[in-house]
């Protein structure tokens, strides 16, 4: 379920979007900057990526890492298992759960066949801190498939970032904490970020 999530998320891309430098200030048209930039690089890297898949990780890297809420996300995660850790097992369970992401979305990058999306227009922010984004991806013969993006707003410096994908009215956020129940449960924060780091040195395979 978390890759068909993944991948889904991974085919967000509006090529008529104009190249520019990413507004942060606004969640719609940092949507569309971002995935325009990500597969704009995909496509030039391609000779590259079939000699050595791993840069298909320096890539999210770059490009989509700095958009994601990782600490946000990786917080609502691990539920009340969150207060109950040291500062350090935190830093340390962050830092993993980016790695994991990143080694995620490298995977399913590789699965990318130009899906066409249709993206909400944009509404007006107001006051609002957390916003949730409608996209529909279209496939031809195939029923179209919603995914609602949620963004969170930094009261200081007012960009936004990615936090949660609800596809089909299911939570990414709610379907890895109930992935990872049982290891938080037995094992405590440390044995997941142990489980997260193995599968983040997972090497990227071209399929």
């Amino acid at each position: 379920m978390w890759k068909r999530f993944v991948m889904l998320a991974m085919l967000i891309v509006a090529p008529w979007v104009q190249a520019q430098a990413a507004d942060a200030t606004n969640p719609y048209t940092l949507m569309n900057q971002v995935a325009d930039e990500l597969f704009a690089n995909l496509k030039s890297a391609q000779p590259q990526i079939k000699q050595n898949p791993n840069l298909l990780k320096d890539i999210v890297r770059k490009d989509l890492m700095p958009h994601v809420h990782v600490r946000y996300a990786g917080s609502l995660v691990l539920g009340r298992y969150f207060k109950e850790a040291s500062e350090a097992q935190r830093t340390a369970y962050f830092a993993a759960f980016e790695r994991y992401l990143v080694q995620s979305y490298a995977q399913v990058l590789t699965l990318y066949s130009n899906q066409k999306v249709q993206i909400e227009p944009a509404k007006p922010l107001g006051d609002s801190n957390i916003i949730s984004i409608r996209v529909d991806v279209l496939e031809p013969g195939k029923q179209a498939t919603r995914l609602d993006f949620k963004w969170r707003k930094n009261t200081k410096t007012g960009e936004w970032q990615a936090y949660d994908m609800i596809a089909e009215g299911v939570s990414m956020i709610t379907t890895k904490q109930g992935e990872w129940a049982g290891i938080l449960r037995t094992g405590g924060i440390e044995a997941l970020t142990k489980q997260l780091d193995q599968a983040a040195a997972t090497p990227i395979t071209l399929k």
